[in-house]
């Protein structure tokens, strides 16, 4: 039946048997799609039949779907003409993983960080009543993503709307890792509540028999519904915003689902459909481990195992055992993860030391300054949050860690580009927003070995300290080569002459196989481990400048504000005649695609670092 959906209008003529059918080939069809490409599957096997429902009951593209995160939006990029797309899902020059409005005209809103959608739903709903429109918004957010500040401050507006809205509330008891803090706590006490959904679901069916009731039923339970709710119910945060609520709902029921949600789009108030999923479903080995199967590689389909081995540890997993060294060491020591235990690398720690281990969700800005609280009582806390999402807590880091000038250390993962997840998670700009804060430390080590030295030198200062590194297997190469960190010194792992080739963090392996290329066309270049971005150290950089032709900064960071100009701007404050080159990320969003690709497209591999060099000293 699936080849034959080729439009959302497709499956509206499906009845609900046929629809169950469908479900069962959009699992098929997921799994072996991305069991070879890799991807988000967890989350997208667990809403088709939510997804199957919004597409029975909207007019798209009219109407406008907005899907939290986006990590859930296989099926619907599946049934929205988008089939041939899966071949090469996340493939440079191909689909992208998330919903991309320059991608279909199905996808309203880009989205990759979570709890957007409903602020964005709000702000669609009011355009679409000043222009004197009709169209319906639902906005579908995961129960994790409601563990963010955005989702309240949203839900706080939402009951101003006074028209059409529909929230639906994807409950499966997880966010990337399990949903932690009070809102899940709540959900889970509606979720074990039956008693009022089996009475009002009876009540209403037995008023629907008795002669002469008829379409009274709905205002008749509307009249009773709250005092029914306040006998059986805990109270409900949702109706506590004034915004009407809706369930739970069984969202794998294709026939409740559909009667809901036609109910709700004829209403012309917002209102929250809780809607209860499992994560995985129908596949046992994403059900039983949702967190390893949220974003995987390929695999083998019949075992779920990966079809590549992991050879050799990760900077995460560096990081990780670091953590667990020094918590032995430092008593003080704290760890705190907004809602990544897993993919930061801290579930060891958090095994290790219990109490001293902190997830509080999908909350950046509150985990920033929930550990400037702890520092000021006399804690040591890390801070381990993806690059791409600790901008979301720019304001707690200026504000509430470094104007005291706080001993918080940040531990910023996935610096640089991440590869297949595209723009919303590459962790192009932490160089440039962390380095113009007065008294933050920025560190960027250049192999697994400088990693765990520089969170060793970071539990000993007095301020607040950053260390970014990347995804993805850590380096060991120049391992010989390991100098004592001392605040504001790089480390000088070749002398030459003509050229001096300034490389931070993951751009030193590059910048190590460039120097191979250039000593083989007759260049000598010396190479430099930066380590400190801020404080820069500013005599080095000032005499190799004195001393060389041409300085080359390399990082993996966009141009703009980065480490490459602000060595420009020091050797031109220094009228210093000498000739920079800044090879960095474009001042602009970089797509998706292996970060090998990438990194050849942007002239940033060594190959193309070596040419560019060269080219440079000939003009």
């Amino acid at each position: 039946m699936l080849e034959y959906i080729e439009q959302p209008s497709d499956v509206k003529e499906k009845s609900v048997g046929e629809l169950e059918i469908l479900a069962q080939e959009i699992r098929d069809f997921l799994l072996e799609k991305v069991s070879r490409t890799g991807g988000h599957l967890a989350s997208s096997l667990g809403v088709v039949e939510l997804t199957l429902a919004l597409l029975k009951v909207l007019d798209l593209p009219e109407d406008k779907i907005i899907w939290d995160v986006g990590h859930q939006a296989y099926p619907y990029k599946l049934l929205t003409g988008r089939r041939e797309g899966f071949d090469h899902l996340r493939e440079k020059g191909y689909m992208s993983g998330f919903p991309k409005r320059r991608e279909s005209v199905y996808d309203s809103f880009d989205t990759g960080h979570s709890s957007t959608s409903i602020s964005a739903g709000i702000g669609m709903a009011k355009a679409r009543d000043l222009q004197g429109q009709d169209n319906k918004i639902v906005a579908v957010i995961g129960d994790g993503s409601l563990s963010s500040g955005m989702a309240y401050e949203a839900l706080n507006n939402l009951s101003e709307l006074k028209s059409q809205m529909i929230v639906i509330v994807n409950d499966n008891n997880m966010s990337i890792s399990e949903s932690k803090g009070g809102f899940s706590n709540h959900l889970a006490k509606i979720r074990l509540n039956s008693g009022y959904n089996n009475l009002k679901y009876g009540l209403k069916g037995s008023l629907a028999k008795m002669s002469g009731v008829g379409m009274g039923v709905d205002l008749l339970l509307s009249k009773a519904k709250k005092g029914v709710k306040d006998l059986i119910l805990p109270r409900n945060l949702f109706e506590d915003f004034e915004v009407t609520y809706v369930g739970p709902v069984d969202g794998h029921n294709l026939g409740v689902l559909i009667e809901v949600l036609a109910r709700a789009v004829k209403l012309n108030r917002p209102i929250v459909i809780h809607v209860k999923t499992e994560k995985g479903r129908g596949y046992e080995p994403a059900i039983k481990n949702p967190s390893q199967f949220h974003g995987v590689e390929p695999f083998e389909l019949t075992t779920g195992k990966p079809l590549k081995e992991k050879k050799s540890s990760s900077y995460t997993d560096v990081f990780a055992k670091a953590m667990c060294e020094l918590g032995e060491e430092h008593p003080e020591l704290v760890a705190v993860s907004a809602a990544m235990k897993d993919g930061t690398g801290l579930s060891k720690f958090a095994k290790k030391y219990p109490d001293r281990f902190f997830d509080v969700g999908i909350a950046e800005e509150y985990a920033v300054t929930f550990a400037a609280g702890m520092a000021v009582g006399g804690l040591r806390p890390v801070v381990a949050i993806y690059s791409s999402f600790l901008q979301r807590a720019y304001d707690q880091i200026v504000h509430d860690v470094c104007l005291q000038n706080l001993p918080v250390i940040f531990a910023v993962d996935r610096a640089g580009l991440v590869g297949k997840d595209g723009p919303t998670h590459h962790g192009a700009f932490d160089l440039s927003y962390l380095s113009n804060i007065p008294g933050m430390t920025v560190i960027a080590p250049k192999n697994k070995y400088d990693l765990k030295a520089a969170f060793c030198y970071a539990v000993e200062q007095s301020g607040p300290v950053a260390i970014r590194y990347p995804r993805g297997a850590a380096w060991k190469g120049l391992k010989n080569i390991q100098e004592p960190f001392v605040t504001g010194k790089s480390e000088i792992l070749s002398e030459g002459k003509e050229v001096a080739i300034l490389a931070v963090g993951s751009m030193v392996e590059t910048a190590d196989l460039a120097v191979e290329q250039l000593r083989e066309r007759g260049v000598e270049p010396t190479l430099v481990n930066i380590r400190f971005v801020k404080p820069m150290d500013k005599e080095l950089i000032v005499r190799l400048a004195l001393h060389h032709r041409l300085v080359v900064t390399l990082e993996e960071n966009v141009i703009t504000g980065g480490f490459g100009q602000q060595v420009s701007g020091l050797l031109a404050e220094q009228q210093i005649d000498c000739d920079c080159l800044n090879i960095a990320l474009p001042d602009d969003f970089v797509e998706h695609g292996t970060v090998a690709q990438l990194h050849e497209s942007l002239g940033m591999d060594y190959v193309s670092v070596a040419e560019r060099i060269l080219h440079r000293l000939k003009g």
